[in-house]
């Protein structure tokens, strides 16, 4: 593919997205999240394991769909590490999907055993195999099996590896860091989905930043803004603090075999995401 390494301006989002992961890691929240039951119990909903049977089911119809959720989910890790890896930004951009589809097609989703290590740990280790090949499958048919996911915006990417790809960061350090991301960024957008299905979407739009440490000085403007007192404000804040930690606990739930060993991927979580 043709064109000049051309950054586009971050969105709002994206901004917001990446300084929420760094703060996460400077912050208490992890730690909190470990002290207590945060929530507690979390829901065992759909695990990545789930989804990886349902998409290496041969003639499902609900296959597609599964690893397109898979898909969304890691793309930006996947694409992180492969520029590390030194592969160019739209050579990258092309392997990425090339990765999904390969795991699609070539029956390696059926090899997935929870038993046998993280969810990541798996991922990792297919992708290092995918790239070791990629030069004998380079010509052998159409890039990307016909599939056309979208998910993977190539500014955005560009822009979100630029961010948060420091100099002397090793491939593998960078996939677990965006991995760590991953999850932080599946909980606001279930968060903010939740409110927005509320009719609370402008209230999470306000509240946001204080997910982040907002300075107590911004308490009383904000509450100006929403026409709250004071007490009603940090009330809100507080009650969607307390939903963003349990939503956390069950993105991180999705990616373990058992619940009880969430709290040991909220400690791995927490050291990618400092570095």
């Amino acid at each position: 593919m043709q064109g000049t390494e051309h950054l586009a301006q971050p969105t709002d989002w994206a901004l917001f997205l990446e300084r929420h992961s760094y703060f996460v890691a400077k912050s208490g929240l992890l730690d909190a999240l470990l002290d207590s039951t945060a929530g507690g119990r979390p829901k065992f909903l759909t695990t990545q394991w789930e989804l990886l049977v349902a998409a290496s089911s041969v003639g499902a119809a609900e296959a597609r769909a599964a690893m397109e959720e898979v898909y969304r989910f890691y793309c930006y890790p996947v694409y992180a590490f492969i520029r590390r890896r030194g592969h160019a930004r739209y050579d990258a951009q092309d392997l990425t999907q090339d990765f999904f589809v390969h795991l699609l097609e070539k029956g390696i989703l059926g090899q997935a055993d929870p038993q046998r290590g993280r969810f990541r740990n798996f991922l990792l280790g297919s992708l290092e195999h995918f790239l070791a090949h990629a030069a004998e499958r380079a010509g052998t048919g159409k890039r990307g099996g016909g599939c056309q996911w979208v998910y993977l915006d190539d500014d955005a990417a560009e822009d979100r590896y630029q961010l948060a790809a420091p100099d002397g960061m090793t491939a593998e350090k960078l996939f677990e860091a965006r991995w760590a991301a991953a999850l932080v960024e599946a909980t606001l957008v279930r968060l903010r989905c939740e409110m927005e299905s509320e009719g609370k979407g402008n209230l999470f739009e306000a509240l946001k930043g204080f997910l982040m440490g907002r300075d107590d000085s911004s308490y009383q403007r904000v509450a100006n803004a929403l026409n709250l007192s004071l007490g009603a404000l940090k009330t809100a804040i507080h009650r969607l603090r307390g939903r963003y930690r349990a939503l956390l606990r069950e993105e991180v739930a999705r990616t373990v075999a058992t619940p009880a060993e969430v709290d040991e991927e909220l400690r791995y979580l927490r050291a990618a995401l400092s570095g």
